[in-house]
């Protein structure tokens, strides 16, 4: 990423050189054309004559742009050449298309961390066909992206502009899995300060720390070796009911999936009971539970008298296709 400052930096500082002294010398009377050629010929030290016969104030210019302008121009080409001689412009090349597909993503999921936990969740998502970016300070880690994992971002995730560059502000969900408790935490506070209605998933490896997490800003506090020693036991105990949830959940093979359909304001579903609604025989999904409303509890095989108000979130089973179908019932 420095190399790639510097890429930067060096031709910001050409352009503002070559814009100068095109200004100086329009205001001198050049032409456009001949004041770049003007501009260009000094700062290179080529040593051709004046376009035009200068005055005493076009010969003043000339000499503070050959005193400002020339050690500039030189030094930042040289910055530039070592850049193609040491493969770092391929890097700056990489970086400049990797950020325009970056501000093409809109309702993408942010990974800020791509350790174990990270990596599966990025997988997960990638896999499912949802757009990611994954973001770490470790380039080794990045090197390390899969098939469908191209979009990504290097640098210190606890830095606000790294952020906005992973598109923030059009993401759908931030899932922060960074090594220490502190770093998620900060990104948490941080990720709800530029979006307060973001979707915020942060990893936590203690009960402490799960509480102060959520204080900081997030939706939801996960500790993976909680869930897993909770699901392990689940497939102790009850191995075809866990084994029926994770394949419903994770396995890509199979046609059923459990899925949230949220009721938008002004749909279809809205101010109907159940029974008018007739959901499983209009789209073919079973109607799990239904959630009223943000911080309500689920109401399991809800009764078919319920009125579905607005902002429900229903889950279903189904095929992704009936699903579509509730989706599009559900929205405005």
């Amino acid at each position: 990423m420095e190399s790639v400052r510097r890429i930067e930096r060096a031709l910001l500082a050409l352009a503002v050189v070559t814009i100068f002294g095109t200004v100086g010398y329009l205001l001198l009377g050049f032409t456009l054309l001949e004041a770049l050629y003007q501009t260009v010929t000094t700062v290179a030290t080529v040593g051709f004559r004046e376009v035009r016969p200068l005055s005493a104030a076009g010969q003043v210019f000339t000499m503070v742009l050959i005193v400002l302008g020339v050690g500039t121009v030189l030094y930042n080409l040289g910055v530039i050449l070592e850049a193609v001689t040491e493969g770092h412009l391929r890097v700056y090349l990489e970086r400049q298309r990797m950020d325009k597909h970056i501000a093409a993503l809109n309702g993408h999921v942010i990974i800020c961390g791509f350790g174990r936990v990270g990596r599966a969740a990025a997988e997960f998502l990638a896999a499912s066909g949802h757009p990611v970016v994954v973001v770490d300070s470790d380039a080794g880690r990045l090197e390390q992206l899969g098939h469908g994992l191209m979009h990504h971002v290097c640098g210190d995730v606890t830095d606000d502009a790294v952020l906005r560059d992973a598109g923030i502000e059009r993401a759908r969900a931030l899932i922060a899995a960074l090594d220490t408790d502190t770093d998620t935490v900060y990104v948490t506070l941080s990720a709800r300060a530029i979006r307060p209605e973001l979707v915020i998933i942060s990893r936590a490896r203690t009960a402490e720390a799960k509480a102060k997490m959520l204080l900081a800003g997030a939706s939801r506090a996960i500790n993976p070796q909680r869930i897993g020693g909770r699901r392990m036991a689940a497939f102790a105990l009850q191995p075809d009911v866990a084994e029926f949830l994770d394949v419903v959940m994770h396995d890509e093979d199979l046609d059923f999936r459990i899925q949230q359909v949220r009721v938008d304001d002004g749909s279809r579903l809205v101010g109907h009971s159940l029974s008018e609604l007739r959901v499983e025989e209009s789209t073919g999904a079973l109607l799990l539970a239904v959630r009223r409303g943000a911080g309500q509890p689920f109401e399991p095989h809800p009764p078919s008298t319920m009125v579905v108000p607005p902002g429900a979130v229903l889950i279903a089973l189904g095929t992704p296709a009936e699903l579509d179908e509730l989706a599009r019932l559900g929205s405005r």
